[in-house]
């Protein structure tokens, strides 16, 4: 079941086609998000604020966001125990 997280400012990512979180900050994902760019894989969703998390998709999109990773996490995390305590639900 495909579960979208928000990434910020009602811009929402599949949780089931997250591979990373990541900060933009190391010099390896600056440069895979450069070459995103250019081939144009990368998904802006900062809506014009500095970029402070990088999210690497399963089918090699990149998705840019303004939260920290830190706090994507979280929203993945907390997305993930909600699907299991649905899950659970539906046994009972």
């Amino acid at each position: 079941m495909a579960r979208l997280i928000n990434v910020g400012f009602g811009n929402g990512v599949n949780t089931s086609r997250i591979v990373a979180v990541v900060s933009p900050e190391a010099a390896p994902v600056k440069r895979m998000v450069q070459k995103a760019k250019e081939d144009g894989r990368a998904v802006d969703a900062t809506q014009g604020r500095k970029t402070k998390g990088v999210i690497v998709m399963d089918d090699d999109h990149i998705v840019l966001s303004a939260l920290q990773p830190e706090t994507i996490a979280r929203r993945v995390s907390n997305d993930s125990e909600y699907l299991t305590k649905e899950e659970d639900d539906m046994d009972e």
